[in-house]
C-alpha cells in the first residue's frame, strides 16, 4: 500500500539527498572529475536556490569516460559507513543502466520494485552520457536499440504493474533475457565517440521530440548554489533548463507536483 510523504519526512529525506550531494562533490575533487547536477536538482538550484519544495530525489551526471572514471573511484573512496554503491556491474538483480549512491540506515522502497533482490535506501541518480549518432538515420536506429534495451531492463517491474495484461504478457516474456545478454545488449549501444553533438542517458528516455542534450551543456561547467552549499552545475543552464523544461520558471499546478510512490520509508538513521 502506498504511503504519503509528509513534509517532515520530505525535509529528512532531502537531508540526506544534500548528504550524498557533497559526497559526490568530495569524490569528484578529489579525483578531477567533472560532473554536473541535472534534472530536478538543476531546475532547484536556479528557480528555488535549493531543493524543489516537493522533489524527493537529486540527479547528477557525467560524461561516459568521467562516469567509468567514478564507478571506479567509488569502490575505493566512498564512505562506506554511511553510503553504498550500486550498479549492473556489481549488484545482482540491478536493472538500471545508471548508477545510485543511497543512504546506509534507511529505506525507501518504491511501488511496484518492493521485490527486487537488492537493498533499496534513499538513492542519488548518476547517469552516463553517451554519444548520440550525429548521422540522422544512425540516430534513429540508435534511439530505437534504446528504447528496446530499456524496456527489457523494466520488464521485472512491467511485467507485474503494467495496467495492460498484454503488456505484462509481453514483459513477462522480455523478463526472461538472461541479465548476462542484457547487460551485453546494454554495453552495444555505448559508441566510442566524444565529438557527437548530443549525448544521453542510454536507458532513460530523451526529452520529449529529442534526442539527447548537448554535449557541450555536460562539458562546460561552472560553481552554482544549492541548499547554501556550492556543487557543479551546467554552465548554461538557462540552454539546458529551456531544452528541458521549457518554460522552466512556471511552477506547475498542484496536481503535476508529484513525488515518487512509496510502500515503505524509513528515514532516521539508528
Amino acid at each position: 500500500m502506498m504511503i504519503e510523504v509528509n513534509q517532515q519526512d520530505l525535509k529528512k529525506l532531502q537531508s540526506h539527498e544534500l548528504e550524498m550531494l557533497v559526497e559526490v562533490d568530495r569524490i569528484c575533487k578529489k579525483n578531477s572529475i567533472n560532473y554536473t547536477i541535472i534534472g530536478g536538482t538543476l531546475l532547484g538550484a536556479v528557480r528555488h536556490g535549493g531543493f524543489i519544495p516537493w522533489d524527493d530525489d537529486a540527479d547528477v551526471a557525467m560524461l561516459r569516460p568521467e562516469y567509468d572514471r567514478f564507478c571506479q573511484a567509488c569502490q575505493r573512496d566512498l564512505d562506506k559507513d554511511r553510503f553504498y554503491f550500486q550498479n549492473m556491474d556489481i549488484t545482482p538483480g540491478y536493472r538500471w543502466g545508471y548508477a545510485k549512491i543511497r543512504r546506509k540506515g534507511t529505506v525507501f522502497l518504491r511501488e511496484n520494485q518492493e521485490f527486487m533482490p537488492y537493498e533499496q535506501g534513499v538513492f542519488l541518480d548518476i547517469f552516463p552520457q553517451d554519444a548520440v549518432p550525429d548521422n540522422k538515420i544512425l540516430r534513429e536506429i540508435h534511439s530505437f536499440r534504446c528504447f528496446v534495451v530499456r524496456k527489457i531492463l523494466w520488464s521485472e517491474i512491467g511485467k507485474g504493474s503494467d495496467k495492460s495484461a498484454g503488456m505484462r504478457l509481453w514483459y513477462t516474456i522480455l523478463s526472461k533475457i538472461p541479465m548476462k545478454i542484457v547487460r551485453k545488449l546494454y554495453k552495444g549501444l555505448i559508441i566510442d565517440d566524444n565529438t557527437s553533438n548530443l549525448v544521453r542517458t542510454l536507458t532513460f528516455p530523451a526529452p520529449k521530440n529529442k534526442y539527447g542534450y548537448r554535449r557541450c551543456w555536460i562539458r562546460d561547467t561552472a560553481d552554482i548554489q544549492f541548499e547554501g552549499k556550492t556543487f557543479s552545475g551546467v554552465r548554461d543552464y538557462d540552454g539546458w533548463l529551456k531544452w528541458e523544461f521549457g518554460d522552466y520558471m512556471a511552477i506547475p499546478p498542484k496536481e503535476k507536483q508529484k513525488v515518487h510512490p512509496v510502500t515503505e520509508l524509513k528515514l532516521d538513521i539508528d
